[in-house]
């Protein structure tokens, strides 16, 4: 586009912050919508009783596009935040049915040994696995996750590099069954998928390069929670002079003849050259119709829990615990002097409480609540809009339903976790990028 447009972007989560920051940063004029008192969503965090937790996903994995998001709108990552993000040398803890153990550290000689230390020939079997993926990203990555994709491309012999994945009929679970021979390993490939709602059977097999990234490029903390990260956007979007509007729910984008001209509010419309939806574009009339197909992935059911003492110093940040239900338990947030902060997600079957079924599986924080806060996915769903997990895996044309970063509709794009072939923090911010690309510069 050339000149400067006037941008509307509807959504304060972490899409719409990153894509407003950016496209503020190329010289348009930018308006955010957010239907919320204030803007963050699944980046915020939930407080009680002096604890505080992250709300939603806390993915970290690649920092490089949250790196190349700040140093393309302003100051770098580390000079907003005055400290660097932190490498964690253990990804996560692996907990399996028959009592094993696994503690999954980042790097290839570090999982080989460690797999070994399970049990002699389990790592170079999982090195090979993952390993086989390193060109699968290298296409992927350099003609769909950073460079914005054409749907019905000429059949050049880049477009056939790119559909000779996307459009593979093999499935995640089937390449695990002929890969991985062991159990706890599919569990651990595929875990990334099962802690976000998705069945490895209705997942593509080239989604499972998450493994080859998770080894290659390891596991991050944000200084402070990826609350200080949403609060870190507010102020780049202050400097860059975006116009942040609160309490303001998008009903529609206005579309005449054939292009988006404005968004409708329920307090009034804004005119638009470019509408960025940044939210699930089921709310939005004019686009629904094209995403009729797909689901949203939704959230875990979640208790934050505020403990007087640290019951178990040497856990893992992130710990899972594999079986019926699937239990994830993280360490994170802050607590009053002596407490700790913990969170625990459930999917699956829970007949019971959360923290009855979690003590059931070997670790009681029952003893030590001083404080605790309990969502639904309901819950969850209905506080930040919709899902911040993106959409549902169901099969390889789910690729093709889901937006992003263009639309049917003329002057709307599309960024946040519904337009990224995974949820988590580093797709969401390469999602804003291909926007920005879209758009280009004043």
């Amino acid at each position: 586009m050339r000149g400067m447009a006037r941008v509307v972007v509807i959504g304060g989560g972490y899409g719409g912050l990153a894509a407003a920051a950016r496209l503020a940063k190329l010289g348009h004029e930018v308006t955010l919508l957010e239907r919320a008192a204030e803007t963050g969503g699944a980046l915020g965090t939930v407080e009680r009783l002096g604890f505080t937790w992250d709300a939603g996903p806390t993915s970290t994995l690649m920092p490089a596009p949250m790196r190349d998001l700040f140093r393309k709108s302003g100051r770098t990552l580390e000079a907003e935040l005055r400290a660097d993000l932190e490498p964690l040398p253990v990804i996560r803890e692996h907990r399996f049915p028959d009592g094993t153990s696994l503690a999954l550290p980042h790097g290839r000689g570090a999982q080989l040994h460690a797999w070994d230390e399970l049990a002699p020939g389990l790592g170079e079997r999982w090195v090979r696995f993952v390993e086989a993926y390193a060109d699968d990203w290298e296409v992927i990555r350099r003609r769909y996750a950073e460079v914005p994709w054409d749907r019905e491309p000429r059949r050049t012999p880049e477009a056939r590099e790119l559909l000779s994945r996307l459009d593979s009929r093999e499935t995640l679970r089937k390449r695990l069954r002929h890969d991985l021979k062991d159990e706890r390993q599919r569990l651990v490939a595929g875990h990334p998928f099962a802690a976000d709602g998705h069945d490895v059977r209705d997942v593509p097999a080239w989604a499972g390069l998450v493994s080859y990234l998770e080894q290659r490029f390891g596991a991050w903390r944000i200084p402070g929670g990826p609350g200080t990260l949403g609060a870190t956007l507010r102020r780049r979007l202050e400097t860059r002079r975006v116009q942040v509007v609160t309490g303001a729910e998008a009903r529609d984008i206005v579309v005449r003849d054939g292009r988006a001209v404005g968004v409708a509010t329920d307090t009034g419309d804004h005119p638009a050259d470019v509408v960025v939806c940044g939210i699930d574009p089921r709310r939005l009339p004019a686009l629904a119709e094209y995403v009729v197909r797909t689901l949203p992935a939704l959230p875990p059911t979640i208790a934050h829990v505020g403990l007087d003492a640290d019951p178990a110093p040497d856990l893992a940040h992130e710990t899972v615990l594999h079986g019926e239900p699937l239990l994830v338990v993280r360490k994170g947030g802050t607590a009053p002097e002596g407490g700790s902060a913990w969170t625990v997600h459930g999917r699956g079957r829970l007949d019971d409480d959360l923290l009855a079924t979690l003590a059931r599986r070997g670790l009681d924080l029952r003893p030590h609540v001083v404080a605790r806060v309990d969502r639904t996915p309901r819950e969850l769903v209905e506080q930040w809009g919709g899902s911040p997990y993106g959409v549902l895996w169901q099969g390889r044309g789910t690729v093709r339903q889901r937006l992003g970063p263009d639309t049917p509709v003329a002057g709307v794009y599309a960024a946040g976790a519904h337009a990224t072939p995974g949820a988590g923090l580093p797709f969401v911010a390469l999602s804003a990028a291909l926007v920005a690309q879209r758009v280009g510069p004043a």
